[in-house]
């Protein structure tokens, strides 16, 4: 669909809806006020209480409900050798958190592990993590065992930011694409959350899983990486229901486009990308396809290189609050306003529209 006719599209169905609002709601509202025997209100008044609903949504997680002391509180995040495992690490210490941060690359001299260790400082402990590695696991959390301030307090939070995206039409991704994608979004959040629970129950903590505005939603290309993010996600709904005993909250952060601002995709990436997918693919696959479809679906890819926001700081200010506030949230949405509008349309919409709409 031409991207003009999906603007006409959009449009139209925004004043469908508004109208269908503005007139349909009071009427059943009205309604519903003879049944109950109370007095009608007007088609404008209806629609200033809606509009202030929709004032009131969209300010509260910006509203405060109250901080944590975080003297003596620590937090583990994996995924910390860059974007915004790195920048939360960093972010963390300033507000006076003792970090733990896992670096993938530590043992192999990585940049990022470098950085935080230059911190030089004890509430700043870089630690080897895989967390595709039993074994790596298990040692990061003796090692926070036996580094917490106070072990009986227990460790405060964790937060599963370790992550790795990738991109591919269903029939040109091998199933071990699928499998290396979910052992580390999924099985690695899976994978560290159980080892560091005992940890977080004793302190009444928190846990904080990234996922995606990809696991609410899908989108072609990207099957292996919203199948991974919608595991996370029923994994963490799954985890916030079996917690709510222990007084141990559970959020989840679904950031939308930040790719220039982590740059996770690069147009080097998108090559050695394509050129992969491409070599593996069955004949047949590539017969039916065709050579110039395939290189329009990459040079779609690699116009999302510049693409997103530049600035990583909602997301680090969204993961701040599930550890400090007194009352987090289940969701944040750190997003730009078209990509947060096309996640309700596609999340509560009926498939046929919404497809409709985007596909």
């Amino acid at each position: 669909m031409a991207p003009a006719l999906r603007v006409v599209l959009l449009v139209s169905f925004s004043v469908f809806l508004t109208v269908l609002l503005g007139f349909g709601l009071p009427a059943l509202l009205n309604a519903s006020m003879r049944l109950l025997g109370l007095p009608e209100t007007s088609v404008t008044e209806c629609i200033v209480v809606m509009y202030l609903f929709f004032v009131l949504y969209v300010a509260t997680p910006r509203i405060p409900r109250g901080l944590v002391e975080v003297k003596g509180k620590a937090v583990f995040v994996t995924g910390c050798d860059s974007g915004f495992g790195n920048a939360l690490a960093k972010h963390l210490h300033k507000l006076g958190f003792t970090v733990f941060a896992g670096c993938f690359l530590k043992d192999k001299g990585g940049e990022g592990a470098k950085e935080l260790e230059e911190f030089h400082s004890d509430r700043m402990k870089v630690v080897q993590l895989d967390v595709c590695s039993e074994e790596q696991v298990k040692e990061a959390v003796e090692y926070i065992k036996d580094n917490l301030e106070d072990s009986e307090r227990g460790l405060w939070a964790v937060v599963n930011n370790a992550g790795v995206s990738t991109f591919g039409e269903v029939e040109f991704t091998s199933m071990d694409t699928y499998k290396q994608v979910s052992e580390v979004n999924l099985w690695g959040t899976i994978r560290v959350t159980k080892a560091v629970l005992p940890l977080i129950r004793r302190a009444k903590g928190r846990v904080v899983n990234l996922a995606s505005m990809y696991g609410r939603m899908g989108n072609v290309m990207r099957s292996p990486y919203c199948v991974s993010k919608y595991g996370v996600e029923a994994f963490s709904d799954c985890l916030r229901y079996e917690m709510k005993t222990w007084g141990v909250k559970v959020s989840v952060v679904e950031p939308g486009n930040f790719i220039v601002a982590t740059g996770i995709l690069t147009r080097d990436i998108v090559a050695s990308t394509a050129n992969k997918l491409w070599n593996e693919a069955p004949s047949d696959v590539k017969e039916d396809y065709g050579k110039a479809h395939f290189e329009h679906l990459m040079a779609l890819m690699r116009s999302y290189c510049n693409s997103g926001q530049k600035e990583v700081t909602p997301v680090l200010d969204d993961i701040t609050d599930a550890i400090m506030s007194k009352r987090p949230y289940t969701r944040y949405n750190p997003m730009e306003p078209h990509w947060w509008i096309r996640v309700q349309l596609m999340t509560h919409l009926p498939g046929a529209i919404s497809d409709f709409l985007y596909f």
